[in-house]
């Protein structure tokens, strides 16, 4: 019997790599696509002024269809620009941690940390760690050291131009949101700071039924903080919708 594809997209800064402790726990049920966007990894450079359009169109270029899509952060909003433009690829969208149509006051802030990323990147490199793993934090601290050097390994210059995409795109994919037609669900940390659980609330108000779920006291890095739960929720999610039994 065959079995059900499951494609995962990383957040800004990151790599493939940051899946690792959640695929433990997918591979046995799933076959696991790990997709690395431009200027990430092992992908070439993201050009000054990439789209969110391109780094969606990169990413359907590598999709069988029917592959149920994850996406991280930056990664979920490329998810959803597939699941809307290229719903032929997709069986089903989960979003992860994903920002959503920001207030004025969240796209200030974002603002404010996409100015530090070009003013310093080493100081906006410091920044994320202790924004995602506060001291209180049970991540070990040889997978701490893993991500910090996943975001210093960055070229500034291509780091810069997904950012910039980040802390943008946000709003030019939630007029779109409306019109995804693929099952979806969207799952966040309760601690968020960034990508808030009031921001899945939003995301999912806006797919049309669209679920939503927050995984108590996690924070932003939930694939790596905990990777258990969140593969029990895409687990749960998949399994409703699909089409293998």
């Amino acid at each position: 019997m065959s079995r059900e594809r499951v494609a995962l997209i990383h957040g800004v800064g990151l790599d493939g790599s940051m899946w690792e402790p959640l695929r433990e726990y997918l591979e046995p049920e799933y076959d696991v696509q790990v997709l690395e966007l431009l200027g990430h990894g092992q992908r070439p450079p993201a050009r000054d002024g990439i789209t969110l359009a391109e780094l969606a169109a990169d990413v359907a270029g590598r999709l069988e269809p029917n592959t149920h899509l994850v996406g991280f952060s930056l990664g979920a909003l490329v998810a959803q620009h597939v699941a809307r433009f290229r719903p032929d690829l997709v069986a089903s969208l989960v979003s992860v941690a994903s920002v959503c149509d920001r207030t004025s006051q969240e796209h200030a802030a974002v603002m404010v940390r996409l100015a530090s990323a070009a003013s310093d990147f080493p100081a906006t490199v410091e920044a994320s760690i202790e924004r995602w793993y506060p001291e209180e934090s049970a991540v070990p601290a040889a997978l701490i050291d893993a991500t910090r050097e996943v975001l210093q390994r960055n070229d500034p210059k291509s780091f810069l131009a997904c950012y910039r995409v980040f802390a943008t795109a946000d709003a030019e994919i939630a007029p779109e949101l409306p019109d995804i037609s693929v099952p979806s669900h969207a799952v966040t940390g309760e601690l968020d700071p960034g990508s808030t659980p009031e921001m899945s609330a939003r995301l999912a108000a806006a797919i049309p039924g669209c679920t939503y779920s927050i995984i108590p006291a996690a924070r932003h890095m939930m694939p790596v903080e905990r990777p258990q739960e969140l593969a029990h929720t895409l687990t749960a999610f998949i399994k409703e919708h699909s089409n293998v039994r």
